[in-house]
């Protein structure tokens, strides 16, 4: 008789961070949730609440350990009940320019940033797509087991992370190039992606089963930058 593990994991991306001088936080301590932010991952809190409310077995949470990140799984504690287990694995990806104020000219005027930006494919500026995605992927695992162990068949975790680790690890998942455009990121502020594996005994990977943006009347004016 085959036991039924079927589990699904959900990546959250953090509300908008307060950033008036438009810096790349990346790693860095302190950056907050604006007011806006913070109205936007209570909207994701509260679809988390419908879902359980209409029988979903939500039973376990995880966030990166940075301020925004930590901030958005503060609403979720409310509503749901979860206490948040911090994980450094699902954290935002390193970044050269985490610190600075950048745009693109000032980049390719600059000598010194030439040596960060020869391979976009890797990317030469920052943590490689691929090791993001292994960490990734085994935070993800884990947390499905957890949830598992809580829940039983049919458990559902969540875990708090950052636009860039979200964005490589679908598209891993979906079999598609690391390589991609940041204006094309699926991956939205306090957006839900959710991943399922269909038997978690198994040992194959999930399947994207979902994406969704509880925020987005929110969106309006919003500035976002790398490294958030």
């Amino acid at each position: 008789m085959t036991t039924s593990a079927k589990v699904t994991v959900h990546l959250m991306r953090h509300g908008e961070v307060h950033n008036p001088d438009r810096i790349v936080y990346g790693r860095l301590p302190n950056y907050h949730l604006s007011e806006k932010g913070q109205q936007m991952v209570r909207m994701s809190a509260q679809e988390f609440a419908r879902r359980r409310g209409e029988g979903a077995n939500i039973v376990h949470l995880v966030c990166s350990p940075l301020t925004r990140t930590r901030e958005s799984a503060e609403p979720i504690t409310e509503l749901l009940g979860l206490q948040a287990h911090p994980d450094a694995r699902v954290v935002e990806a390193d970044n050269y320019f985490e610190g600075l104020h950048v745009n693109r000219q000032e980049l390719l005027n600059n000598p010194r940033h030439w040596t960060k930006l020869y391979n976009p494919l890797r990317p030469s500026w920052g943590e490689p797509y691929i090791v993001q995605v292994r960490r990734m992927a085994q935070a993800i695992k884990d947390a499905a087991r957890t949830a598992y162990q809580q829940g039983g068949d049919g458990a559902e975790a969540i875990i708090v992370s950052h636009q860039l680790p979200i964005w490589v690890t679908r598209l891993a998942l979906e079999g598609k190039l690391l390589q991609h455009d940041p204006r094309a990121r699926e991956c939205n502020l306090a957006s839900i992606t959710s991943l399922t594996f269909d038997n978690l005994l198994s040992g194959n990977p999930p399947q994207v089963s979902g994406y969704t943006e509880p925020a987005s009347p929110l969106y309006s004016g919003v500035i976002q930058l790398p490294g958030s």
